[in-house]
């Protein structure tokens, strides 16, 4: 973390672009907030865009703003956050999320300045910004797999900075937890709480998935819950792990099971919601794309392809399969069913899948094939359908 300070330092001297990359909640966010305070620029505005929730139609609106009567309901002209961060600094989170033909526009606008608004046919005016990015992702690996443009790639990684995750740095949570602690007191107007030694060490040994967010997210739980007696390890939520000596947990060398099934275990085998265990942590950036596939995928095999069947599998109302769908088609995490409904098909199912699925499953690959048992022989085209 020193040389990661010192690092800051020296990209606040100048006015190269910074690729800064990390785990989700890692912090990278605030390093982006150093550089630009430590700067020249810092009387001119920081402007935070996160690439990921937004389309690539909003997201080239929310950049480069938009002239009126380009689109339904652009009833005035629009500033885009280049052309209001002039001689300021853009933070572009989640670059990677962007698609083929936005790392066109980014790229076309690093090399010249220039802003031509949505629905304009000519450059509006040029302007000087400062672009710091950052990604959970491996941007080297996407220029691999052409989901990344290189030469974007060499323009945006003039300056890199890794922020390395919580669990690297465990020195660093006895810090975190009387920072948060401290500032959690005083907003809640509550005594600070005392954690006693063997919760401290809980918290310690916890992975940490979510990193400093995570973190900070259950400080501010035990100070909203607090009753003014110490914090023993019992107090802690659920999710927070107990105390484990470092010489009796598993060996850093040890493959460790990827998040989508620690998740996905969590939602089916704990009967606990998608909303709550996925949901929630990918909207607030603690989850990446593929760890949403990931689990999505897994659910689609034990229900052979069937998306219906995977809601209820995920413990969700049977209402909230449109919502779901949509949720998936927006962020592009849908999945073709046939390719599972091929998988089904072609071998036994697991005897360990329970019988929930494997009836579901079996159930739906009947109707697939217009079997003349199937008890929904009647709603078979609406299933093909979904």
């Amino acid at each position: 973390m020193k040389a990661l300070q010192e690092e800051i330092c020296y990209a606040a001297r100048c006015d190269a672009k910074v690729l800064i990359t990390g785990e989700s909640g890692a912090g990278k966010e605030i390093v982006t907030r150093l550089i630009h305070e430590a700067s020249a620029r810092s009387r001119a505005p920081l402007i935070t865009v996160n690439c990921a929730a937004l389309t690539e139609t909003l997201l080239e609106t929310e950049l480069f703003g938009h002239v009126r009567g380009s689109f339904t309901g652009a009833y005035r002209d629009r500033l885009g956050a280049f052309e209001m961060a002039n001689r300021g600094t853009v933070f572009m989170d989640e670059v990677g999320e962007t698609s083929p033909r936005m790392q066109g526009l980014l790229l076309r606008f690093m090399e010249t300045g220039e802003i031509q608004r949505v629905g304009s046919d000519q450059v509006q005016t040029r302007v000087d910004v400062r672009v710091i990015a950052a990604t959970n992702r491996s941007l080297i690996d996407g220029v691999a797999a052409k989901t990344f443009r290189e030469d974007l790639y060499y323009r945006l990684n003039v300056i890199q900075l890794v922020v390395p995750p919580l669990r690297e740095r465990r020195e660093d949570i006895p810090l975190l937890l009387t920072h948060f602690l401290d500032m959690f007191a005083r907003q809640y107007r509550k005594e600070t709480p005392v954690l006693s030694p063997a919760a401290v060490t809980a918290l310690v040994e916890n992975p940490w998935r979510g990193n400093v967010r995570e973190l900070k997210n259950v400080v501010e739980r035990l100070v909203v819950r607090s009753t003014g007696e110490e914090i023993r390890p019992e107090d802690l939520p659920l999710d927070v792990a107990r105390t484990v000596p470092r010489s009796a947990a598993p060996s850093d060398k040890a493959p460790s099971r990827p998040i989508a099934d620690v998740l996905f275990d969590q939602i089916v085998k704990d009967k606990q919601s998608f909303w709550t265990v996925a949901y929630v942590p990918f909207m607030s950036r603690d989850l990446t794309r593929e760890d949403l596939r990931g689990i999505v995928k897994k659910g689609l095999e034990r229900t052979s392809g069937n998306y219906k069947v995977l809601v209820e599998l995920l413990n969700m109302p049977p209402g909230d399969y449109k919502r779901f769908l949509g949720f998936l088609r927006k962020f592009h995490c849908h999945m073709p069913f046939q390719q599972f409904r091929t998988a089904a098909s072609s071998q036994p199912a697991p005897a360990d899948q329970g019988s929930f699925t494997d009836t579901a499953a079996r159930r739906s690959v009947a109707r697939e094939a217009g079997s003349p048992n199937s008890e929904d022989d009647q709603q078979a085209p609406a299933a093909s359908r979904s």
